[in-house]
C-alpha cells in the first residue's frame, strides 16, 4: 500500500545516517534549558497572515546542525515511489515553498503525511492569493470567498499572480486532483477549514485588529482554525481519538498560543514595516499611536502593554497541557509538543523585557535543542511548562498593572502541571522518532527564532 510505503519513508538510512552526524555535531551541553511559530501552518500579515509565508523569512536563523532536516525530507520523497506522478509533485511544491514543514509533515505517520501535505499546500495557494497586492480588492475578495470550491474544479488555476510562489496557483489542477484524491474524511476537513479561512482573510483584508475579542478572532482564522483542521486530520487519520478532532475549542487554543507568542515577539519588526497586530485595546491604553511604544521616553509603558498581551496568551495554556494529553500518537505528539513549549520559553524571554522594543529577543540555538529534544512525553511537557511559568513568575514586578491576573493565570497553568519535582528525563526513543523530533525541531526553531535576514525562497511576510 502506498500507505504503508510512506509510513516506513523515514527509516530511510540515508536519512538516519543525516541525522546521526547532524546530532552528533550539534549535542548541546547538560544544564538548565530554555527556548524558543510561528504558528501551526500560518502566522500572519497584512490582511491575512505570515506563517506559511513568513516560516521561512527566519531562515537564517536555524541553527547549523538543523539544516539537514529540508535534505532528509526531500530523501524521504525519492523513496516514495508508490507515490503517483502528481503527488510526487505535490512534494516537489511542499520542498519549493517551505523548507521547515517540508521536513516536518514527511515526519508524520502513514497516510496523514499526505493528507497534511496538501492540506499544506491548499493553504499555501489561497495564502498566496491573499497576500497578492497586484489584485485589485474587487477580484479577490470573491475569490477568497470562493476559493474553496476551487478544489472541486479540474482545470481551475490562476496565472496572473506575481507572487513568488505563483506556481501552487498555476499548476492547482495538480494540487486539487491530488485533493480529490484523499479519503472523503479528509475533502470534508480540508476544504471547510479551507473555506472558513477565505471568509476571515476576505473579513480582515482592509480591517484593523481593535478589540482584544477581534485579536482571538483574527487569530483564529489565521493560526486556530489550522490547530482545529489539523486536529481533525489526527482524528480522521485513526492515529488519535475521535474526541482529538471534536474538541474545537482546545485546537483553537493551541493555534492562539502560537500565533499571539510570534505577534508578541515581532512588535518591532512589524511596525517598521507598516504591520499591526498588537490589538488597540491594549496599546492605546499606553500610548497614543503603537508604534510610540519603541520610543525611549515610552519604555515604561511599553512593558506594561507587554506584559499585558504575554498574560492574555497565557491563558491559552491549560488548554495546551489538556489538549497534548490527549494524544497517543508519537509522530503527532512531537508535531505538537515542540512549538508550544518553544512558545512558552519565548513569552518567558518577552515578559518584562525593553528589549522587545529595542530589537530582536530570542533565545539561545543550545537550549532550544535541549527543549526539542526533552519534549517527547506528556510528563516533560509539564516539566517545562512548569519550570517557564515559575520563570515569569519570578519575573512580576509589584507595580506592573496586569501583575494580579497575571499571577492568577500563572497559578492556573501551575495546577495544570501539577507540583514540582525533580527533572523529567525522556524515556528511550527509537532512532526513527527521534528522527522525527529533530525534523520537527526545524519548524519549531524556524516559527519561533528571530532573524534579521531577509527570506530566502519567499517573501517575509
Amino acid at each position: 500500500m502506498a500507505a504503508a510505503a510512506a509510513g516506513a519513508c523515514c527509516k530511510c538510512p540515508i536519512s538516519l545516517s543525516v541525522f546521526k552526524r547532524s546530532l552528533s555535531a550539534a549535542a548541546p551541553p547538560r544544564g538548565p534549558t530554555a527556548a524558543s511559530p510561528r504558528s501551526l501552518l500560518r502566522r500572519r500579515d497584512g490582511g491575512g497572515e505570515r506563517g506559511l509565508r513568513g516560516e521561512a523569512a527566519r531562515s537564517a536563523s536555524v541553527p547549523t546542525s538543523l539544516a539537514f532536516g529540508r535534505h532528509a525530507a526531500l530523501c524521504c520523497v525519492s523513496c516514495q515511489e508508490s507515490m503517483s506522478q502528481s503527488l510526487r509533485t505535490c512534494y516537489v511544491y511542499l520542498n519549493q515553498t517551505s523548507r521547515s514543514f517540508a521536513a516536518v509533515i514527511q515526519a508524520l505517520d502513514g497516510e496523514l503525511r499526505h493528507a497534511v501535505c496538501i492540506f499544506y499546500l491548499v493553504l499555501r495557494a489561497l495564502d498566496t492569493l491573499e497576500d497578492d497586492m497586484s489584485i485589485p480588492l474587487h477580484t479577490k475578495l470573491p475569490m477568497l470567498n470562493d476559493f474553496h470550491t476551487f478544489l472541486y474544479q479540474d482545470a481551475w488555476n490562476f496565472s496572473d499572480s506575481r507572487e513568488k510562489d505563483r506556481q501552487v496557483l498555476e499548476d492547482f489542477p495538480t494540487i486539487s486532483l491530488e485533493f480529490r484524491n484523499l479519503a472523503e474524511e479528509y475533502r470534508e476537513v480540508i476544504s471547510d477549514i479551507c473555506r472558513r479561512m477565505g471568509v476571515g482573510m476576505a473579513e480582515f483584508l482592509e480591517k484593523k485588529v481593535a478589540s482584544m475579542k477581534e485579536w482571538d478572532k483574527y487569530c483564529h482564522y489565521v493560526a486556530g482554525l489550522v490547530g482545529i483542521g489539523l486536529s481533525r486530520l489526527f482524528s480522521a487519520s485513526r492515529l488519535e481519538e475521535a474526541q482529538v478532532g471534536r474538541d474545537a475549542h482546545l485546537a483553537n487554543s493551541m493555534g492562539l498560543f502560537l500565533q499571539k507568542t510570534n505577534i508578541i515577539r515581532d512588535y518591532l519588526e512589524d511596525t517598521r514595516e507598516g504591520r499591526a497586530f498588537w490589538p488597540q485595546e491594549a496599546w492605546s491604553q499606553f500610548a497614543g499611536r503603537l508604534e510610540d511604544l519603541a520610543q525611549p521616553e515610552k519604555l515604561e509603558s511599553a512593558v506594561a502593554c507587554l506584559n499585558l498581551l504575554v498574560t492574555d496568551a497565557l491563558r491559552h495554556v491549560p488548554d495546551v497541557i489538556a489538549y497534548l494529553a490527549r494524544l497517543r500518537n508519537q509522530s503527532v505528539f512531537n508535531f505538537c509538543a515542540i512549538p508550544q513549549v518553544m512558545a512558552i520559553a519565548t513569552l518567558s524571554s518577552c515578559y518584562n523585557n525593553p528589549r522587545v522594543f529595542e530589537g530582536v529577543v530570542k533565545i539561545r540555538k543550545g537550549q532550544a535543542v535541549t527543549l526539542m529534544m526533552e519534549a517527547t512525553n506528556m510528563a516533560a511537557v509539564r516539566d517545562i511548562v512548569r519550570r517557564y511559568s515559575q520563570e515569569i513568575a519570578r519575573k512580576v514586578s509589584p507595580s506592573d498593572p496586569s501583575r494580579d491576573e497575571t499571577l492568577r493565570v500563572l497559578a492556573l497553568i501551575g495546577d495544570k502541571c501539577g507540583s514540582s519535582g525533580p527533572p523529567v528525563r525522556s524515556p528511550h526513543l527509537s532512532p526513527v522518532y527521534l528522527s522525527a523530533a529533530m525534523l520537527l525541531a526545524a519548524v519549531s526553531w524556524q516559527y519561533l527564532s528571530a532573524a534579521a535576514a531577509p527570506p530566502a525562497d519567499m517573501h517575509g511576510h
